[in-house]
This record gives structure tokens, C-alpha cells and sequence, in this order.
């Protein structure tokens, strides 16, 4: 009986935990030619060129934006609360990505400074 107390009680915690993650609904990768091959192998180029957006996060070169919250869906366009750190640098800034659908891929700004513009990034292949 404790046996499945026991496991009961880790199940809800993992459920619990669960609710709280916040993700895209976008399935697979998108990116430039070095932010798909980082997706594929786990290994940087070291290119300065690099973009990948995935349902949990925005990487770059860079940065490393997590997606904190989905604020806004409207069909395959999303805005986001994200959370960006800047590479070297311990403190993260709080943003809002505007992730948009187009054409050839997705393209993404940030509310903080309209002149950022990446994109757009065609799916991973």
C-alpha cells in the first residue's frame, strides 16, 4: 500500500510540474543552415550565422531566449514571454517574442526593439 502511495504521489508531482511548462505548438526545428545542423547533432558550427527556434526555445549565436509563456496564438503565429540571456552574461532580460508564419518559415521580433528581425527560418530537414 505505501508502494503506491508512493507512486501516486510522484505521478500528480510530475503532472503538476508539467502544467507549469509553457511551449510552442510548432512541431520539429527551424532554422538557418548552422541552426538545423545544430539541431540535428547537438554540435555548434561556430558560426556567427545561427538561428534555431524550437517549441521550448529561441537560440542564436549569441543568445538563448526560453519560451516562458504563450501569450497569444492566432493560427501559426504566436507571441511569447520569453526569457533571453546574452552569451557571457549571467542575468537574463524578460521580452516578448512576436513569432510570425510566412511563406518560407518563421520569422521573429521582439517587442523591446522593433528593429531585430530574424528569419525567416524554413523547417529543418
Amino acid at each position: 500500500m505505501r508502494g503506491h502511495l508512493l507512486l501516486t504521489t510522484v505521478c500528480l508531482a510530475a503532472l503538476s510540474t508539467a502544467a507549469y511548462a509553457d511551449a510552442l505548438p510548432i512541431k520539429g526545428s527551424y532554422g538557418n543552415k548552422d541552426g538545423c545542423a545544430y539541431a540535428k547533432t547537438g554540435e555548434s558550427t561556430g558560426s556567427d550565422n545561427f538561428f534555431l527556434l524550437t517549441s521550448e526555445a529561441i537560440t542564436t549565436a549569441a543568445s538563448y531566449c526560453d519560451i516562458k509563456k504563450v501569450l497569444k496564438t492566432e493560427g501559426k503565429n504566436f507571441t511569447a514571454a520569453v526569457s533571453c540571456q546574452a552569451e557571457g552574461e549571467e542575468a537574463s532580460i524578460d521580452d516578448t517574442a512576436v513569432i510570425t508564419s510566412g511563406p518560407k518559415g518563421y520569422t521573429i521580433g521582439f517587442t523591446s526593439d522593433a528593429e531585430i528581425k530574424w528569419g525567416p527560418l524554413p523547417l529543418c530537414k
